[in-house]
């Protein structure tokens, strides 16, 4: 049976996605990048400050509650790596004299005051990360329920922070197809949700303007391969260090390259895991040609050199 042409006949076909966000790309053919002081590789750390509600519905998001109600065991795990775990991040890279962004759910932010208050001290980015782990962007929700969530957590955390708030990360990665013109259309800057690169690329949104994706490492994270693969924390960092040195060696022959690490406290943060960490950025902060960064900043380094490497 011969399948007729207007089968594969539709609007946008061509090389690369069905839809017109970006262009087909090859991050091996632009020209090389060159993170400042000649470094290799952007270490760009991002702490995920989550607040799950116990009464959300079962299985909402990734790391959410997953027992009958009340689910004390999984939301007091929860809210342990906020009142506990995150502080053993904030340590191990004190010592090493890092950065970080630091995405938080608004209400997070305004349960845990004092935490939010350590991150602007320490001069580091906030990120955005909507309101809380119950409400998930995606397209069954009412564009102007979504377009609520998305101004209230804004608002929250730029009240609160006194940062522009221009990086987003939705809550469990999860979109509608109108996220981004939603966060664009409130003064985000970079999205972190679509993982098709290593490198920010831009990202078209209704009603134009500079917009750039900025692709978070989610297949690096602590949740993907401890949590979801079930890898123990000395296979975590293995994993983690082969990666940096892959881009370490790539960097030499393509240009600068970002090792992005997404970090839950929850996860990471517990003690029998946080030396996983520590051996990281050990590993990695003992070599030359390591920038630390945050999203922000590397973003801006990319842009002032777009004409030449897109």
């Amino acid at each position: 049976m011969t399948v007729p042409r207007t089968y594969v006949s539709y609007p946008h076909r061509r090389p690369g996605m069905d839809h017109d966000r970006y262009p087909r790309d090859n991050v091996f053919a632009r020209a090389p990048l060159r993170w400042p002081g000649g470094a290799r590789v952007a270490l760009w750390l991002m702490p995920l400050v989550e607040f799950f509600p116990l009464d959300m519905p079962l299985n909402a998001a990734p790391g959410g509650m997953t027992r009958p109600y009340p689910d004390y065991w999984n939301y007091t795990l929860r809210d342990y790596g906020n009142r506990v775990g995150v502080y053993r991040i904030l340590r191990a890279l004190d010592a090493r004299g890092l950065k970080a962004s630091v995405a938080f759910n608004s209400r997070a932010a305004e349960r845990d005051r004092f935490l939010l208050d350590q991150v602007v001290r320490r001069g580091w980015e906030v990120v955005a990360m909507g309101t809380d782990m119950a409400r998930i962007h995606r397209t069954d929700v009412a564009q102007e329920v979504e377009a609520e969530w998305v101004r209230e957590s804004l608002s929250v955390l730029r009240r609160l922070s006194g940062q522009p708030v221009t990086g987003w990360v939705s809550p469990a990665l999860s979109e509608s197809f109108r996220t981004p013109d939603l966060v664009a259309a409130e003064g985000v800057e970079y999205l972190c949700d679509w993982l098709n690169d290593d490198l920010p690329y831009a990202f078209r949104v209704d009603g134009g303007g500079a917009f750039f994706g900025m692709p978070q490492g989610h297949e690096l994270s602590d949740l993907k391969l401890m949590s979801e693969y079930g890898h123990s924390a000395s296979q975590y960092a293995e994993q983690v260090i082969d990666c940096f040195e892959f881009l370490y060696r790539e960097a030499a022959e393509y240009g600068g390259r970002i090792l992005s690490l997404p970090l839950r406290p929850w996860l990471i943060g517990v003690p029998h895991r946080i030396g996983a960490l520590e051996r990281i950025l050990d590993h990695v902060v003992a070599r030359a040609g390591v920038w630390s960064a945050t999203g922000a900043e590397i973003l801006a380094s990319w842009r002032a050199q777009a004409g030449a490497v897109a």
